[in-house]
């Protein structure tokens, strides 16, 4: 049986959970989830919270919130998944992008310094703590600041992340997270939204309920974007042991720091000023075809994140062309994504998968 890339904790708490909240009969968004976001806010130091359906509809509440309007150009990453990308595109803005860092895989600092030369009218920064590893944000931060740009953070992996312990999330106007199972913690599916300023997080409330102030009073245009009782049921018992879950990742991408020695894979680098929760595991190797096929040949998982950049989607292309908008090479990005590959390192690893990935990763040889 191969190594599974990733394993969701689910055990009978989950279950209780769920079960007990059937037994309600109060299916849909309620107290469990009200009850959810003051557990979020409290586990992970967020003032202001709001539950939503997924990390997606996270992304695209956070944007209009913050006032994201069409047309607007809005700075991004082109190394994540395609969600952060389209939540600008669903807003009908213009994303325009930042290559990376080539260690950390996060948005540049010095890169974004450029691209603001480039499009003075940038209104916006979304920005991705990418792979549970956190963004220099305060460089990022002391750039927008001088420019006056509205920061959004995308934290859908990196529940618990923080840079020089302040936790990911609290630097822009708004973070969001995701749920999705492969995440450090997940609620099947779902999302939240997080903020210190609560005006911007009763604005994300009233659009992720049809636009609602009141029961069946709609000020604005909104969305369905509501979560259930039942997700949140499950999200409860993940946040009591997201803790432990982020623990054992680390100790998991620990070992494989301190145990894997081959000339042919670098290892992925954390600053010491962030705690990097390790919601991947991301090698570089010139020889990633060649590991794919030792890797499946050890009955190892692997995911590679991203083969294909954001800005050279078709999807994406085609929207750009349409905005009048120019597509921008991004050599980091795109020399990356042909390098990049994940390995196990989730909290459900038994320490003889762990060490016998370590053996295995120091074995290879193209």
């Amino acid at each position: 049986m191969t190594i599974a890339i990733a394993r969701p904790s689910i055990d009978e708490r989950e279950i209780e959970a769920v079960v007990a909240v059937m037994r309600t009969g109060s299916l849909a968004q309620g107290d469990t989830v009200a009850e959810f976001e003051k557990k979020f806010a409290a586990e992970f130091a967020h003032s202001h919270t709001a539950a939503i359906t997924n990390g997606t509809a996270a992304l695209h509440i956070a944007l209009l919130s913050a006032g994201v309007q069409p047309g607007d150009r809005v700075l991004t990453t082109p190394f994540s998944f395609i969600a952060t990308t389209n939540a600008i595109i669903y807003c009908g803005a213009v994303p325009c992008f930042v290559d990376i860092d080539e260690y950390s895989f996060n948005l540049s600092p010095e890169n974004l310094e450029a691209s603001i030369a480039k499009y003075p009218d940038a209104k916006y920064l979304l920005l991705v703590h990418l792979f549970g590893n956190p963004c220099r944000m305060d460089e990022i931060m002391n750039i927008a600041n001088k420019h006056n740009i509205t920061v959004i953070e995308d934290c859908a992996q990196a529940h618990g992340a923080e840079f020089d312990a302040r936790p990911v999330g609290t630097f822009g106007i708004g973070g969001t997270f995701s749920f999705y199972p492969t995440k450090n913690m997940t609620t099947g599916e779902g999302g939240m939204l997080v903020s210190s300023d609560v005006a911007y997080i009763e604005r994300c409330k009233k659009l992720i309920n049809h636009g609602s102030s009141e029961r069946y009073v709609h000020d604005i245009t909104g969305y369905n974007y509501r979560l259930t009782n039942i997700a949140a049921a499950i999200g409860l018992v993940q946040a009591d042991k997201v803790r432990e879950m982020n623990h054992r990742r680390k100790l998991n991408a620990a070992y494989y720091n301190a145990n894997i020695a081959n000339e042919w894979l670098r290892l992925p680098e954390a600053s010491a000023r962030a705690n990097h929760v390790f919601h991947q595991y991301t090698i570089v190797t010139d020889e990633r075809d060649k590991l794919e096929a030792y890797l499946n040949k050890h009955a190892i998982g692997y995911g590679i994140y991203y083969p294909i950049p954001i800005h050279l989607q078709r999807s994406v292309m085609e929207y750009m062309r349409h905005a009048g908008q120019s597509i921008e090479r991004m050599p980091v990005a795109e020399a990356l994504s042909t390098k990049v590959i994940s390995i196990p390192v989730h909290s459900q690893l038994p320490e003889e998968e762990v060490l016998y990935i370590a053996e295995k990763l120091n074995g290879f040889r193209p």
